[in-house]
Formats: structure tokens, sequence, C-alpha cells
């Protein structure tokens, strides 16, 4: 479980065993999010290495179509991580995460994990009911009810949600905090703006939003801000590049290939 944590970290904040009922009533989703930073049919890839060693692909796809849940149109938003070459036979990996994001609140309606890491298996649904700040999980054949702040994020939506801010009424140094349902807990997904800079990519150079997410000390992570991830500065906001300072050393994750932007990056 560690691991996949760590490479969804990597790519979003930058990844159907039980049939899940559907509930009837009618979701009171009120807020209305400006959103110019993505669509249907947005597609990007990522290259996650080690050194020179190849670790892990990583893809973030928005589908091409808009989904309907829960009477409302939603953004399908698949991320599938899997690691490769020498790290794919010490430990194999092939997880997807999955969110149902409604397009005009930017909130989730439905999140989804299969996840898959050698011999572990675990499938998990959750339902978000937001006329009642309500988060239903079911796991195999075990359904749970959690109480949730109002506007709940899944680990998803709330780095889609962030691409739709506005960075030039951030200061530099402050920190953006969205309530965020994972795992059966409650916590905030907290993200520091460290200001502006410029990156060399495969593609070229770029104008980026340098990002610190903010991740609870523990055993894996070296440092106190073992995440720095840059965003393009512009209306697309896609991660360009991201690196993670682990306990056995530095993961780093590039840009492989995108397309379906609603905007083309400059590149210079």
């Amino acid at each position: 479980m560690k691991r996949s944590y760590i490479l969804l970290l990597a790519i979003s904040t930058l990844v159907l065993f039980f049939s899940f009922r559907q509930f009837e009533y009618n979701a009171e989703v009120d807020r209305v999010v400006h959103n110019k930073s993505f669509s249907t049919g947005e597609r990007v890839e990522y290259r996650v290495h080690y050194g020179f060693i190849n670790a892990a692909e990583a893809k973030v796809e928005v589908g091409k179509a808009v989904s309907m849940i829960n009477n409302r149109p939603c953004y399908r938003v698949n991320i599938t991580g899997r690691t490769v070459g020498a790290f794919d036979l010490i430990s194999r990996v092939r997880d997807t995460w999955r969110s149902y994001i409604d397009t005009t609140a930017i909130l989730p309606h439905m999140f989804e994990r299969q996840i898959q890491e050698n011999r572990y298996r675990k499938d998990e649904k959750v339902y978000f009911n937001h006329s009642k700040d309500q988060a239903i999980s079911s796991v195999k054949d075990e359904t749970k009810t959690y109480n949730v702040p109002n506007n709940i994020h899944d680990i998803i939506s709330g780095y889609f949600f962030l691409r739709t801010i506005n960075f030039d009424k951030i200061s530099e140094g402050e920190i953006i905090e969205v309530p965020t349902f994972f795992g059966g807990e409650v916590y905030k997904l907290r993200v520091k703006y460290v200001g502006k800079d410029v990156i060399k990519t495969k593609f070229g150079r770029s104008k980026v939003l340098r990002l610190s997410p903010q991740i609870p000390a523990n055993k894996f992570f070296k440092g106190e801000e073992p995440m720095a991830l840059w965003v393009s500065d512009d209306s697309n906001k896609i991660p360009l590049k991201a690196e993670v300072e682990l306990r056995i050393g530095s993961l780093e994750m590039d840009l492989k290939s995108y397309k379906g932007l609603r905007k083309d990056i400059n590149w210079f």
C-alpha cells in the first residue's frame, strides 16, 4: 500500500469487484468552479525513474465523453501506474485509480481504486453523497458510511481542483488546504506554493509554478518537505516534473507525452 501511495503522490499531487448500488436522490451540488484548465480527452503520460533506472510508468486520462453519475455530468478521470524493468521484478505494481468529477462543481461523485501489488489486492468504491455530507465506502462485502466535511474531495479530484486555482492571487509560501477523503479517513490535502521558476524538459524549456505537497513525517520520506512538484505556468497547470526524496534515494517523474490539452504549452 505504501508503494502505491508514493506512486500516486508522484503522479498527482501529483493513479468492479463489488457491485455498488446507486442511491436514489438528487445531489445538491450548488457551487460553481470556473474551469479553464482541463476538459474531456486530455491524456498525459509520465516516466518515473530512480537515477538512470526506469522504475514506473504513469498515465492520467480524462475520458473522451462526459459520464452521468447521480444525474450529474462528470469527467471520468483514470490514473494508472505500473512498475517496469528491474523494479517490476522486485515489486510488481499494477494500480488503477478512478474519479468521477462533477463538471460544474469540480467535486467527486464516485471514486474507485483497484490495487495489485505483488500478491496484495484491494478493490474499493467510494460513493459521495454531497447533500448529506457522507462518503460510503465498499470493499468486498463490507460497506461503511462516513460523515465528511462539506465539499469533500477524493485524492484525484483534489488535484484537479488545484488546477483551477489562480496562483496569481496566491502569495509565495502560502499553503492551500483541500479537505480529502481517502482510506476511510478525512484529512487536508495541503500544498505550499513556493513560487515561479523555469525548468528544462525533453520538449523544451517552460515557465512553471513550484509546489510543495506537505507530507506528514514518516519513515519513508526524507526531510521536512520531501516532495517538489513543477506544474506548467499556464491555464493547463499540468505537472511537468516531480521529485520525491525517500530514505533510499531520490525518485523523479518527468513528462513523457501529452495530448488533448485545452491550450498548448508554450515551450521555448
